[in-house]
């Protein structure tokens, strides 16, 4: 069964820059949809963004839109959230999900495979 790790999460200020890493296990990922959630406490995990197979094709959040930057490099298995002017409602665990393609993207039901998250905490 493939695998995702996140990492990079870690305490910053608001306004601060963070990039977010996403490790998958086996090539065949290279050939997924990839994708950025978050949950916050006491709140339902919601989308952040999302990247097509493609890499071509990319979908934020209204909350993130111009803030964050979805990116993947399937030569290293990975792909990336690039966070920028981060702000203390950004703070949350951050799950990274791969999807074979189809259904609602923007829905957690049509992703199979999902990491354990990375925390990131903004504060002052």
């Amino acid at each position: 069964q493939a695998q995702l790790a996140e990492s990079g999460g870690r305490l910053v200020q608001p306004g601060d820059s963070l990039r977010l890493s996403c490790a998958y296990s086996e090539e065949s990922l290279r050939t997924y949809r990839l994708a950025w959630f978050r949950q916050a406490p006491g709140k339902e995990r919601e989308f952040v963004a999302a990247i097509a197979r493609t890499g071509r094709t990319k979908f934020y959040a209204d909350s993130v839109r111009g803030r964050f930057f979805i990116t993947r490099d399937d030569t290293q298995n990975a792909a990336y959230l690039q966070m920028n002017s981060l702000k203390e409602e950004d703070t949350a665990n951050y799950y990274c999900a791969a999807a074979v393609g189809g259904g609602d993207l923007y829905s957690e039901s049509a992703y199979v495979y999902w990491g354990r998250g990375t925390q990131v905490t903004v504060s002052s």
